[in-house]
This record gives C-alpha cells, structure tokens and sequence, in this order.
C-alpha cells in the first residue's frame, strides 16, 4: 500500500501528462475488526503489484471504521482505451468487492481533508514499525466520532412513587 502516486496533482504533473483518474472505495469494518481488514487489504493490494493504491481516508461512527481506499485508475485517456493499467486496476476494484465484502466496499467520493490526515497518520505509525498498534490507537483518535456522552445516573423515584415491599 506503499506504492503512492497521490501526491501529483489531479490535472497532472509539470511533464505535460494527461489528468490520472481516481477512484475512491470505502471499506468499513466494525470498530473490531479493523486491524483485520487493514490486514487483508494489504495482502490485496501484495497481490496487485502493478496497480497503485493507497489508504488516502479514514475516520468512524459509534460502530465501524471507514477506510477509504484510492485506485489510481491511469490517465483519463488511455481509461477510455482500456489500457493496460486500467484493467489491472479494474481487476483491483473487482477483488476488493469479492474479497471484502464481510467490510461493506461501496464507492465513495474523495475524503476530507481530516479523513486524509487521519490516514496519513496510520501510514506513518505503519511504516515507523507500530504496525500492531495503529488501528487500536488510531481508532480514538479518528475524525467523525460522536462525543461519547457519559450514561446517565439512574432516576430516582419520586416521594408519591414508591412502592412498600
């Protein structure tokens, strides 16, 4: 998941290269299972040496992670061909469907700019060698969380609601 090339510009580099088309997937595991997904997506994306990915999201809800996942799809214009690389990134895009599934893939817009931080954070915990403990430590940290409210105290019943034993 290393393999990055996000950071050229969305209308192409200074070479005159044509404006490179990505696609975003989210995947979103229960809060549980995160380590488990990060796991298989990295043993995909081992598999799909020539299709360059990388985690460009995440953030979370009270029950699952959303990682956001980005498929550099090629140039728009060999995209239109069918080039090479857009087969092997398509190829990408289907596996991650079947093999993920049980993480809910679903096509997504570009993420926020929290949700990029987020992601760039877990990617230099993963590559300083913290890799077993980014996604518990991550997980508390991560944009979108609800403020977890304290539970409140029980009511006490009132002087008329009592009941004799």
């Amino acid at each position: 998941m290393a393999r990055n090339a996000f950071t050229a510009s969305a209308t192409g580099d200074e070479a005159g290269e044509p404006e490179s088309v990505v696609v975003h997937v989210q995947l979103r595991p229960r809060r549980g299972a995160t380590r488990k997904c990060l796991a298989a997506l990295a043993a995909l994306a081992a598999e799909h040496q020539d299709v360059v990915v990388a985690v460009t999201g995440l953030s979370k809800d009270d029950r699952v992670v959303r990682v956001t996942v980005g498929v550099d799809l090629g140039p728009r214009t060999a995209i239109a061909k069918f080039s090479p690389q857009a087969q092997a990134a398509y190829a990408f895009v289907s596996a991650l469907f079947t093999s993920l599934y049980d993480h809910m893939p679903v096509y997504t817009a570009e993420p926020s700019g929290a949700e990029r931080a987020a992601a760039t954070a877990l990617l230099e915990h993963a590559a300083a060698g913290a890799a077993r403990a980014e996604a518990a430590d991550l997980i508390d940290v991560l944009p979108g969380a609800a403020a977890a409210s304290p539970v409140p105290a029980p009511r006490l019943p009132g002087p008329g609601e009592r009941i004799p034993a």
